[in-house]
């Protein structure tokens, strides 16, 4: 894959990075062997944006303009070595600090992915291989929707999860594109593209209003037997670009579901509704009054109870969750326990890894089987390229017939195996706000806002490091919501806090630095909180502060800058955080600023008003991924009507977080789902 020079360069940097994992041996190609091994499978853009950097780290010129060092990067011993690459994070150029941040983190989540680095911190093996270690994990005694057949009782009368989940058939309804040998044609009522919150919502209701629907995914369907909770190889199986997307200067790393259920396999459960004033506002600047408090709350209502979202009762909080609720109380902020779409949690920790327990009652367990039930059919590894409409427009009567154009990929190795064509009047677009622009894009079907406005709810963490064990990697994540915030800001704009389940692989790489001082931070983390503050973006209004596009190669292309009121925004959502663990005694607490704000006393706050916040200055990441085809009526401003059609597309629908025309201030499962619930109500009664 990479040429000698690359791979010297490789190896140098790997031993820079994590050079304690050549303590006892003298060759450094172990670890950069193990980084080549998993870039193979890699998307061949990200193999291409990698063996770039390696190219310009080990350049004598860009060495030299950069690292102020005309030896090359691989034949520098290691002191030197070391500097120079700190000088390369420390670099004004913002293409160096990218450069920096992407093989940084590519060689940290590769070594603390192995069973080394996971020793190394003082990970435990998974929850479904031992029985509960911690108070925090297992299922919860004040929890009554615990489900009886998935747990056993021990001896000593301890909860122990069930350990082996019997492997079982795949779903009724669900083709695995593995099983295709050769090139598919069908026709449907209903195309829907995507299975997540939005696609699995719509399929459910048009199939038992009797429309004959196909949903085709471009993710694998993974059987709760292979959930192993293990993340270099769940990771790459269940996120999209095998979780290496990221916006092009990787200022942002984007965490989106890919696979069978979308973000709602794999993300942390949490069923928050719009807030009002949300609704309100896109009422009055949108147009969109069908979407009022008032109109949303009895859906709402709906939703929650056939997801089964409960409060997370009390005696289920990690102590990282407490710091919320604990914290809130003693400084007179708002925090509360967050509502949950389980049935029986564990508490493993692991939700970003989907459940191997199927308590999360994300759509694979709850709309997806309506949707079978009634004949609808779901296509795996099954990408769509481009929707092309096949018969003329009358504007009268029924919609014209599109053609779903879809090729079906080997999960392996991504190569193509066969193509998936389906003829339906109706054509749903609900795959997230990065497929589905891209789709429309490479059908014709752009212009407008399509691909523009992309907002992520920009998120970044403060790590609090406590005198006791906290061990942020087991108990419900989420469980606790600070809101307090919300609406921080003139505009109505805020941001909320929350604690993540935390994966040690993401975690390394999101920590700053590298060499000994970042051991010394992972040696830490089994007794730190991780409060991630998350920004509702958007406060610079009608200012695009992202896109999406594709380029004449084809290569989907992320841009993102935060505005000069969301920056704010950031800035005092970076100090709550610190306040919350001063007011619950942390030790140190320390930011993810490439140079780290280190933060004892409420006086070190202070350093947060003029720290840098450029571009890949503080790691910052997104889970929300929403806004690029938002609905609308004016065209200038929205790429979809207040429908969820794609204007001059009849028949073309957009139902997904795409939508949205704002960011939310809240994590947006429940949001995408009820909006979906009215859009396809509202289509069926057309």
């Amino acid at each position: 894959m990479f040429s000698p020079k690359q791979r010297s360069t490789l190896q140098a940097a790997a031993r820079t990075i994590v050079p304690h994992a050549y303590l006892n041996r003298s060759d450094a190609s172990d670890l950069a062997a193990l980084v080549e091994e998993r870039l193979r499978t890699a998307p061949p853009h990200v193999q291409k944006d990698i063996a770039l950097v390696l190219t310009l780290l080990g350049n004598v010129v860009v060495g030299a303009l950069v690292a102020r060092t005309l030896t090359p990067f691989a034949q520098l011993d290691d002191a030197a070595r070391a500097e120079a690459f700190a000088r390369w994070g420390r670099s004004r150029i913002p293409v160096a600090r990218t450069a920096y941040q992407a093989i940084r983190r590519l060689v940290l989540s590769t070594h603390y992915g192995t069973p080394d680095g996971l020793s190394d911190m003082g990970v435990r093996p998974p929850l479904h291989t031992r029985a509960p270690e911690l108070a925090w994990e297992g299922p919860a005694e004040g929890d009554a929707t615990r489900d009886a057949e998935a747990v056993e009782r021990s001896p000593n009368r301890r909860i122990v999860p069930r350990a082996n989940p019997q492997p079982r058939p795949v779903p009724l309804g669900i083709t695995l594109g593995s099983t295709l040998t050769g090139d598919v044609r069908l026709t449907a009522d209903v195309v829907i593209v995507g299975s997540g919150a939005g696609g699995s919502v719509a399929a459910a209701h048009l199939a038992e209003a009797g429309r004959e629907v196909i949903l085709l995914e471009e993710g694998e369907y993974v059987p709760p037997d292979e959930l192993n909770e293990i993340e270099s190889e769940l990771m790459p199986r269940l996120f999209a670009d095998q979780c290496y997307r990221a916006t092009d200067d990787a200022a942002f790393s984007i965490l989106q579901g890919a696979t069978v259920g979308g973000g709602t396999t794999v993300n942390w459960m949490v069923m928050l509704r719009t807030p009002d004033h949300v609704l309100e506002e896109w009422g009055r600047r949108f147009g969109l009054t069908d979407f009022s408090p008032a109109r949303m709350a009895p859906i709402f209502d709906r939703i929650e109870r056939e997801v089964h979202a409960r409060p997370v009762p009390d005696d289920a909080h990690s102590p990282a969750n407490r710091v919320i609720l604990d914290g809130a109380n003693k400084l007179g902020w708002r925090a509360s326990a967050s509502l949950i779409n389980a049935k029986g949690c564990v508490r493993a920790g692991t939700c970003s890894l989907g459940c191997r327990y199927e308590a999360k009652q994300g759509t694979l367990q709850t709309y997806l089987p309506r949707a079978f039930a009634k004949g609808a059919r779901l296509f795996t590894d099954t990408g769509v390229s481009r929707v092309e409409v096949i018969e003329r427009d009358t504007g009268n009567g029924a919609m014209p017939r599109k053609r779903v154009h879809a090729t079906v990929r080997d999960r392996i190795t991504g190569a193509p195996r066969a193509t998936l064509t389906v003829d339906a009047p109706l054509v749903i677009l609900a795959g997230g706000a990065v497929g589905t622009p891209s789709i429309l894009q490479r059908s014709g079907f752009a212009g407008g806002a399509v691909g523009q406005f992309l907002r992520l709810h920009p998120t970044s963490v403060v790590f609090g490091v406590y005198n006791r064990e906290l061990y942020p990697f087991a108990g419900a994540p989420l469980s606790a919501t600070c809101d307090h915030f919300n609406q921080r800001d003139d505009r109505g704009y805020g941001f909320w806090i929350q604690i993540p389940g935390l994966q040690p692989a993401l975690a390394s790489a999101a920590t700053p630095g590298f060499g000994a001082a970042h051991r010394e931070r992972m040696k830490k983390i089994r007794n730190c909180a991780p409060l991630i503050t998350l920004v509702r973006d958007g406060s610079d209004v009608e200012r695009s502060s992202g896109s999406v596009t594709v380029d004449k190669s084809g290569r989907v292309k992320l841009r993102y800058r935060l505005g000069p009121r969301d920056t704010a925004n950031m800035r005092a959502a970076l100090a709550a955080g610190a306040r919350l663990h001063l007011a619950n005694g942390a030790a140190e607490i320390m930011t993810l600023h490439d140079t780290p704000v280190l933060i004892r006393s409420e006086r070190d706050l202070a350093q947060l008003e003029t720290v840098s916040m450029a571009p890949n200055d503080l790691s910052m990441f997104s889970a929300h991924v929403n806004g690029t085809c938002r609905m609308g009526t004016n065209p200038a401003i929205s790429g979809a009507t207040p429908d969820g059609q794609r204007r001059g597309v009849r028949g073309l629908y957009v139902f997904d977080g795409s939508l949205l025309p704002t960011g939310l201030g809240v994590n947006p499962q429940e949001t995408i789902m009820g909006i979906v619930t009215v859009l396809t109500e509202r289509l069926l009664a057309h």
